[in-house]
């Protein structure tokens, strides 16, 4: 296998339900989505092949990830493989089993939020969920869950800063900031593209869908690249569809810039921020050693400053 090939990081896209539905959701799901037609057999085989890539992370997401029943088994099953995970979740609905499974060493999470006001806040997220979310994230800080959250800026004039000083104050440490992206029900104006992007899709990292299918990262689902249903991870990574699809990426983002070490950091998961995007204007220097994949890096890489963290108004794409 090329070594542009082997893997760092991996999504594993493992349900599109998810208890809320809001506006800008990047995958488009929501109460009436489904698990897919990945088996728990399907992910197990997926997750062993990642660790065999290479991946030393891999973050659990949805959808609503703890809505997949077999989310237990499949974290102990990465945990096994060597794997560091994350689990993103909106913390909503948080059962014993599952606090059992987010303490496991090696598991740390990663939620949304978007005000200290609860109106506003479920004005995104279309459900009662303020409250329960806000009081989960304390829990897992009392219980020293690693855990990291991401403000997305979706309303005009939202409290977002607002919103950030309600997690630091209860104790997240690494708190991120990201507009809205244009891509899932997030479309507004231009719709997915690679101003939407961070810069590093593709590059030692992959996402994978409920269905099989593997993208460069959970953004860029317009440029599928192999279905694991059908194909061996590691003959996908190794295929001329994969090293065209992330080529032209590559040199994309060549021509246009990536992000430099002094600019904010890409954040991590669904949260990558597209703070230094291809069409950013802001000079930019040799790539981070920070993938915007897993918070402030994974947790035996510590590479990243987690204080670092994107705040309103200082990191937006250019339009």
């Amino acid at each position: 296998m090329q070594k542009a090939a082997i893997l760092d990081f991996a999504w594993w896209e493992v349900s599109g339900k998810c208890q809320l539905a809001c506006d800008h959701c990047y995958a488009s799901s929501g109460p009436d989505g489904t698990h897919g037609t990945m088996t728990v057999t399907d992910w197990r085989r997926v997750i062993t092949q990642t660790r065999e890539a290479g991946a030393t992370m891999g973050q659990f997401i949805g959808g609503e990830p703890t809505l997949y029943p077999a989310l237990p088994e499949l974290v102990r099953h990465a945990l096994d493989n060597g794997m560091g995970v994350e689990i993103y979740t909106n913390l909503v609905h948080v059962t014993p089993a599952m606090w059992e499974t987010f303490r496991l060493p090696g598991v740390r999470l990663a939620t949304s939020y978007y005000s200290d006001r609860a109106d506003e806040h479920e004005a995104i997220t279309k459900r009662p969920s303020h409250k329960v979310t806000t009081k989960n994230i304390a829990r897992a800080r009392e219980l020293g869950i690693p855990l990291r959250a991401g403000v997305v800026g979706v309303l005009e004039g939202q409290r977002s800063q607002q919103g950030i000083a309600v997690l630091e104050d209860l104790g997240v440490d690494d708190v991120g900031y990201d507009d809205l992206r244009e891509v899932g029900r997030g479309v507004r104006e231009n719709g997915p593209g690679l101003d939407q992007l961070c810069g590093r899709c593709g590059d030692q990292q992959i996402a994978i869908s409920p269905t099989g299918e593997v993208w460069p990262c959970v953004f860029s689902r317009w440029l599928p690249i192999g279905n694991v249903r059908r194909t061996p991870l590691a003959e996908i990574l190794a295929s001329q569809q994969f090293e065209e699809t992330t080529g032209r990426l590559r040199e994309a983002f060549e021509v246009r810039g990536k992000c430099g070490p002094d600019e904010c950091n890409p954040r991590c998961g669904p949260s990558c921020s597209p703070a230094c995007s291809p069409q950013s204007k802001t000079p930019c220097g040799p790539r981070q050693g920070c993938s915007p994949s897993y918070g402030s890096c994974s947790p035996d890489k510590r590479l990243c400053d987690p204080s670092r963290s994107c705040k309103p108004n200082q990191c937006r794409p250019t339009k």
